[in-house]
């Protein structure tokens, strides 16, 4: 049986499902129980808090549009209360302004609606591998490259005297191009090192986060690091 993070089989991995769309909602619980998760669901961000307070999941599907408590409000809460728990976020909205409104409330990772099932089971594994307790031969082992340096037992670093904090998917991708400086990757192999999977050349999930990774890389006007390689990939690189 699959074992997604921490050791634990899928069936013994609880994902928390929150949309008020009934058929939204539905069709996720049914995927995710063929898949052998143990799956509950919730239909408002107030039921959602109290699921998560009751019996804490592995990690949480989160519509962000919602009554009586939005997806937004929910991940701030979360993220105020200490809580840790892995979001995904479901959005029809596509406009990087709304994708990142939930990245900065404390989601991890975001799917744009419509979404293929088999993209959101791929970006839950990706989320629950990042999510496992880091092995012991990497806790505590800092990372460097230019005048950045990263701590992958925290996620945050800091560059030019600023602090930073990275979401689990944005150190993951990170973390490939502090793993290998100077190194042209192709796209396919970043997706594949960051989500488990090559979601194809019609997606624009990674340059959407290499657009996330750099507003924070380069805060304060610090010069790029993350550098595009048109036709092939990107490479981390002082110019």
């Amino acid at each position: 049986m699959r074992t997604p993070a921490g050791g634990k089989t899928v069936a013994e991995t609880s994902v928390l499902v929150v949309d008020d769309d009934p058929d939204v909602r539905a069709a996720v619980v049914d995927g995710l129980t063929v898949e052998g998760y143990a799956v509950r669901a919730a239909a408002d961000g107030l039921e959602a808090l109290s699921a998560v307070a009751a019996a804490p999941p592995a990690a949480i599907v989160l519509d962000l549009a919602m009554p009586v408590l939005d997806g937004l409000a929910v991940c701030r809460r979360l993220r105020e209360l200490g809580d840790r728990t892995p979001v995904l976020v479901l959005t029809a909205r596509d406009a990087v302004s709304d994708r990142v409104a939930g990245l900065d409330a404390g989601a991890d990772d975001y799917l744009v609606k419509p979404f293929a099932l088999d993209e959101l089971l791929a970006r839950l594994r990706a989320l629950l591998r990042r999510a496992a307790p880091p092995e012991a031969t990497d806790a505590g082992t800092e990372l460097h490259f230019a005048d950045l340096t990263v701590d992958p037992a925290t996620r945050t670093g800091e560059r030019a005297g600023i602090d930073l904090e990275f979401t689990r998917t944005e150190f993951a991708l990170l973390e490939v191009f502090l793993r290998h400086p100077g190194q042209v990757l192709p796209r396919e192999v970043i997706q594949e090192r960051v989500w488990g999977t090559d979601f194809g050349p019609e997606s624009n999930s990674l340059a959407v986060y290499i657009g996330y990774l750099r507003r924070k890389l380069e805060a304060g006007g610090a010069p790029r690091l993350v550098h595009t390689v048109h036709g092939i990939g990107y490479q981390l690189a002082e110019r």
